[in-house]
């Protein structure tokens, strides 16, 4: 494993098969990948979904609805309204809502009208309650002493603010009788997984400590600042308090944006479209690899600005009809479908 991008892919591929670790699925789950809000950042997400909103949301298309949308599905009425007389006080200017309303109708998510000078709107499907719990995994293949620290802080803050169901650590496997990870300072409400990153299947990761629930429906603490452990910071913590409404509405904006990447969407970054760009199907998960530099390769690594890049000749790019590209871009179209295929289509 030359990275942890490659760790990274393996556990979301094992979630995908096998979420929750050691018991039956019960309810169809998403996974995707670097996700989160502006201050926190997962590495992995698993939204667990209800089987019926998840295939009711399929009715609003595959792109993700952000938050002014979200504003505007949710609160659609039923019957022909004025957009000010059915939607709640967004607390920001109301010509922000009208665009909302446009972008809306545009995408076949309401219809409008306009009557006289008024728009006007009405719902053509109910927005579901699709999402039942969010489980955040921080990915950390090798979790050295510091790393633990900075890791620790990040999992008292989540624990604190409790967005997420449930919080796990992702590491390396390893034969000792207790897991190295388990003597580390990180939160008791936080569970452990081994990972062994070249297998596949429910035997891949192991439950070294479960976590606990975390109320998600109540207040959460935001975290702002914190003495550090050396003892010579003698500051007051800094918080302040997430209240249930907000908390509620920014995970169906996670879910939502989880819906729409998944998380093979890292090849939208990276340039399919080299030569020396490949797939390495190893018994886990297929990684991209790097032919030029003989290395799994990860979205930093294979960007634009790469100086082994080497367009695929015209001979690769013009198979098919009218020019669908050369292999690289037969990967992307592979791992679109595979996205695609998690997802419900609408009726």
């Amino acid at each position: 494993m030359d990275s942890e991008f490659g760790f990274e892919l393996s556990v979301c591929q094992w979630a995908e098969e096998c979420w929750p670790p050691g018991r039956e699925r019960e309810r169809p789950v998403l996974v995707a990948r670097q996700l989160g809000t502006r201050r926190r950042r997962w590495d992995t997400l698993v939204i667990e979904c209800n089987a019926e909103g998840l295939r009711q949301r399929a009715d609003f298309g595959s792109r993700r609805l952000d938050s002014d949308l979200l504003h505007v599905v949710r609160n659609a009425p039923a019957e022909w309204e004025w957009y000010r007389d059915c939607l709640p006080d967004p607390g920001y200017p109301w010509r922000y809502v009208r665009e909302a309303v446009h972008r809306a109708a545009d995408r076949d998510l309401i219809e409008e009208r306009t009557s006289g000078n008024r728009i006007e709107l009405r719902r053509r499907f109910r927005y579901p309650d699709w999402i039942e719990r969010i489980v955040a995994i921080e990915n950390k293949p090798d979790l050295d002493a510091s790393a633990a620290r900075h890791l620790a802080d990040q999992l008292h803050s989540d624990v604190a603010l409790a967005l997420g169901d449930e919080v796990w650590v992702a590491t390396n496997r390893t034969d000792d009788a207790v897991a190295p990870v388990l003597l580390e300072d990180l939160p008791v409400e936080a569970g452990i997984l081994g990972v062994d990153p070249q297998r596949r299947g429910p035997e891949a990761v192991s439950v070294r400590w479960n976590p606990q629930t975390l109320p998600t429906d109540t207040a959460g603490t935001r975290i702002l600042d914190r003495p550090d452990a050396s003892g010579h910071d003698a500051s007051a913590c800094r918080f302040e308090y997430a209240d249930p409404e907000w908390k509620a509405h920014k995970r169906r904006e996670i879910a939502e944006r989880a819906y729409e990447r998944g998380w093979r969407s890292y090849v939208d970054s990276m340039r399919s479209d080299c030569r020396h760009f490949e797939m390495d199907p190893t018994e886990a998960v297929a990684r991209p690899t790097c032919r030029a530099k003989d290395c799994q390769q990860t979205p930093r690594q294979c960007s634009s600005s790469c100086e082994a890049f080497e367009p695929e000749p015209p001979a690769w790019r013009q198979r098919g009809w009218p020019i669908e590209g050369g292999p690289g871009k037969g990967l992307t179209r592979v791992l679109d479908r595979q996205r695609r295929r998690q997802r419900p289509d609408p009726d």
